[in-house]
Formats: structure tokens, C-alpha cells, sequence
């Protein structure tokens, strides 16, 4: 569906509702780049890392054998100038010291709720972004849903601001019998998408989309 997979240095953020999967899609975008021999930088302002950590090993995956090379960091959103101060100054440099080619931060939502004033907002989120591009990294960022548009993350920045947006949603059956998990590759700079609305499920182990089947 993406044809390939998300392009390298580029911004992808994944979008969708409470329990759709966007920390996993996240984790799993993790995992397969520690297979691959890189470095990771995790950043949650969510779940607190023993948590996350619980969650990976129910999954069998084994990030100890990847030593240094995985950096799972948990931050206190409710802590502003910490937060601020981390992921805007810290932030490049331990891209740069540690080498990481992977950068997650889950969720971006909580972040850009840390900034009361929408223009400042988003200014700060513009400003974060262009100073990512500049590092040899490719950044996810996960967002919850506007409740008022299930089809757009919470503050209407982080689709605009990425080169690849996935949408996370939830699909009932017409006799709401049955309720699936689909995604869709809503936006996607530089290649060429899928832009049909698939079904996935999450497994014990991996993520599954079923990119040649129908929804119903």
C-alpha cells in the first residue's frame, strides 16, 4: 500500500482513535529497523517505559540483544519545560550522538497540547519539524483523532506537517454485528499509494494488513 514502505529521512505520522493501534504500528516500525541493524530512538509521552517494555516482551521480542542500539525514553508531558526542552534542543543532538535512524515520538498529541495558544502551537510544531528534517532520520509520530473529525488528528497540524499520513479507524459491519480495524494511506509525498481502505489485525507477534481484501 505504500508502495515499498515509508520513504527514508522523511516525517510519517499515524493517525487514529483511542485503541486502534497506533502504538503498535509505532513499535512495530521500531522493531523491524533494530532487525535491520540500526539504532532507535522510542519517545513516549503516553505509557511509562515498563509498560512499553512489558508490551514488547509479551510480544517476544527480544531488545536486549540489540544493547545500545534501542533507546526507549518516557517523558512527563505535564512537566512543560522538560518536555519542551527535551524534544526540541535534546532531541537533535542525541539524534546525532547515538546515530539513530529511527524516531518515534508517541504520541505527538500530547506535545502539541503542551502549547495553550493555537499560533504559537503551531509555529512550535513547524519549527520542531523543519528541524528534523535536517537530521539523517526518518521521524513516526502518532496522533489521536479531533473528536470532532474522526478523520483528522486532534490539533490539524501533524497531516499537514507529514510527508506520509496513515489513518487508524475503526469499521462496523451494516448489521453492526462486527466491528474491523482498517487503515488507510491518506496522504503520501513522493510515491505512489494505495488509496483504498484495507482491513489489519493485530496478532500476538506482528501487524497484518490485508491489503488485497475487502472490508465485508
Amino acid at each position: 500500500m505504500l508502495s515499498g514502505g515509508v520513504l527514508e529521512k522523511s516525517v510519517c505520522a499515524i493517525v487514529g482513535t483511542y485503541g486502534t493501534g497506533k502504538t503498535m504500528f509505532a513499535l512495530q516500525f521500531a522493531y523491524e529497523g533494530l532487525s535491520r541493524g540500526e539504532k532507535v530512538i522510542y519517545i513516549s509521552l503516553d505509557e511509562r517505559e515498563e509498560l512499553l517494555r512489558a508490551t514488547i516482551a509479551q510480544k517476544g521480542w527480544d531488545t536486549e540483544r540489540f544493547g545500545d542500539r534501542f533507546y526507549l525514553l518516557r517523558l512527563d508531558p505535564t512537566d512543560f519545560n522538560l518536555a519542551i526542552s527535551s524534544i526540541k534542543s535534546e532531541l537533535p543532538a542525541l539524534i546525532r550522538s547515538t546515530g539513530a535512524s529511527r524516531v518515534i515520538i508517541d504520541p505527538i498529541s500530547l506535545f502539541e497540547g503542551l502549547f495553550v495558544d493555537e499560533a504559537v502551537r503551531r509555529q512550535e510544531m513547524f519549527r520542531f519539524v523543519e528541524v528534523m528534517r535536517d537530521e539523517a532520520c526518518t521521524l513516526v509520530l502518532t496522533s489521536e483523532t479531533d473528536a470532532a473529525n474522526p478523520d483528522g488528528s486532534r490539533y490539524g497540524l501533524a497531516e499537514y506537517l507529514a510527508d506520509t499520513v496513515v489513518l487508524l479507524r475503526y469499521i462496523r459491519s451494516p448489521g453492526l454485528t462486527e466491528v474491523h480495524l482498517a487503515l488507510e494511506v491518506v496522504k503520501m509525498r513522493r510515491s505512489a499509494h494505495s488509496r483504498e481502505i484495507k482491513p489489519f489485525e493485530i496478532h500476538e507477534d506482528e501487524i497484518t494488513v490485508y491489503s488485497e481484501a475487502s472490508l465485508f
